[in-house]
């Protein structure tokens, strides 16, 4: 059973900034160190610094010849069930990090030819360079890594949602990044079936890990072999027809073996190699998991735009229904907005409660309108409000909207109305707020939502939403 059906959301899987795992079992994603850095924001950046915090203080114990603190510290990691995530099959057991995997990893850490040359920098070089170590493990040292924020996390979605927690939950091994140790806290947790849960935001799962083994060994360390051989005029070329001189890559992969021995061998003569592929990776990016691969393209759990823009447009105009509109405006551009927008916050207070934004989304994006927005003009957050009005918006509502604005939160926001008669008009009241140096407020109605729609199922993989580029370039020009 999942958890939006246990704790009866009445939500799938689209409209939740959570991975909607089951509760009993194991979903085969994986968090992916990279893909916190792709979040760029207060979150993300403090688990990036989690994980380097803990990796460099296990390889500098390594390299000090401290092999009992290395030792203590990655015998802590445990298999964390309570996410959910991996490879079990039936109920979460899994085959990650018990206690005899935990020594496995360091035996294979503290043996490691990479680790004692230096070669090894980040825990994702351990995927390439250190034999056993794979996605599931990987994900499993990231997640106890970084479980205080994911403990954060989870109790502020079941507080959005509504999941009950219980009190006095033991946390589990959390790491104190300044002290360099392990300890151990009570919180509040939600407790399905009298089992702890962790939720996982679903910007940084992944069904792949951004560093791979068999990319770096394929295109990278036989490709340098390839080309050294050319360059020494070995007995492996190949002369084609047309007189062009050629090393196949089965010849190579012959010549010089597989494997994660042979990988470390030839990225230690030749450290370039390994300097080659970071540099490579660091150029792109690690693109998030769209609803539909979240959800293996199930039609019953993919978005349903078009149903969720009828619950809006289902919502009767007026004040008395605002708490409704609100809703389902969240669920829409939630789904929506994804990967783009996440972690919503509804009525989320500023100016110690005196102001209040009827919905906020940091901006995560990774390519796209919402990424140029973040680049070209100051939007960590995107602010909306949201007014069941029966008559156009005017300066109050606009001005509501950029006084919420500020350096730190962001000059961008949108304001979703039911119906905007005279457009040209509210648009260049938004364009005179914009000139005046008052933020950027993009203006959307019943009728732009159907519009977003359309745009949306047009790129529907990953949308770039190039109808409220439209929309926001007149703002500006």
């Amino acid at each position: 059973m999942k958890v939006s059906k246990y704790y009866h959301l009445g939500r799938k899987q689209p409209t939740l900034d959570f991975v909607d795992v089951d509760i009993s079992t194991d979903v085969k994603m994986y968090i992916d160190p990279k893909a916190l850095l792709s979040l760029n924001n207060e979150w993300g950046n403090y688990c990036v610094s989690q994980v380097q915090s803990f990796f460099d203080t296990v390889l500098n114990s390594i390299k000090a010849g401290d092999h009992d603190r290395a030792r203590s510290l990655l015998n802590v990691l445990r298999e964390p069930n309570e996410t959910h995530l991996g490879l079990s099959v039936g109920e979460s057991h899994g085959t990650a990090l018990g206690d005899q995997s935990s020594r496995d990893v360091w035996e294979k850490i503290t043996q490691s030819q990479a680790v004692a040359s230096g070669l090894i920098e980040d825990l994702e070089d351990t995927i390439l360079l250190i034999p056993g170590i794979s996605y599931d493990r990987i994900s499993d040292i990231t997640t106890n890594i970084i479980r205080d924020a994911l403990i954060l996390y989870t109790q502020e979605v079941c507080a959005f949602y509504g999941i009950p927690v219980e009190s006095d939950v033991n946390s589990g091994p959390l790491w104190d990044a300044e002290d360099k140790i392990w300890k151990n806290e009570y919180t509040s947790l939600p407790l399905p079936e009298n089992k702890k849960l962790l939720l996982v935001p679903k910007a940084i799962v992944r069904k792949s890990m951004h560093y791979d083994e068999d990319e770096y060994y394929r295109h990278f360390i036989l490709d340098f072999l390839r080309e050294k051989e050319l360059a020494d005029n070995s007995s492996l070329i190949v002369v084609l027809k047309s007189g062009r001189k050629r090393v196949f890559k089965k010849d190579v992969k012959l010549k010089y073996g597989s494997g994660k021995e042979m990988m470390v061998r030839y990225s230690q003569k030749h450290p370039e190699i390994l300097e080659r592929y970071r540099r490579f990776k660091s150029t792109q990016v690690s693109a998030p998991l769209s609803n539909q691969e979240i959800v293996d393209y199930k039609p019953d759990e993919s978005p349903n735009f078009l149903e969720l823009l009828q619950a809006v447009k289902n919502v009767p105009a007026g004040r008395g229904n605002a708490s409704l509109y609100e809703e389902e405006i969240e669920k829409f551009l939630t789904a929506i907005c994804y990967p783009s927008l996440t972690n919503p916050k509804v009525q989320n207070e500023i100016h110690q409660g005196r102001k209040r934004i009827d919905i906020t989304y940091t901006n995560s994006a990774v390519d796209g309108f919402f990424k140029w927005l973040a680049v070209n003009y100051n939007a960590p957050y995107m602010h909306i409000e949201c007014k069941n009005y029966t008559t156009d918006p005017v300066n109050p509502e606009i001005d509501q909207l950029s006084g919420r604005f500020s350096r730190e939160r962001g000059r961008c926001g949108i304001l979703v109305c039911r119906s905007i008669e005279n457009k040209e008009i509210f648009r260049q009241r938004c364009k005179d707020t914009a000139n005046d140096g008052r933020g950027f407020i993009i203006g959307l109605d019943d009728s732009d939502l159907e519009k977003m729609v359309e745009n949306v199922l047009e790129e529907y993989y990953m949308p770039k939403y190039d109808y409220l580029k439209s929309v926001f370039d007149a703002l500006v020009m």
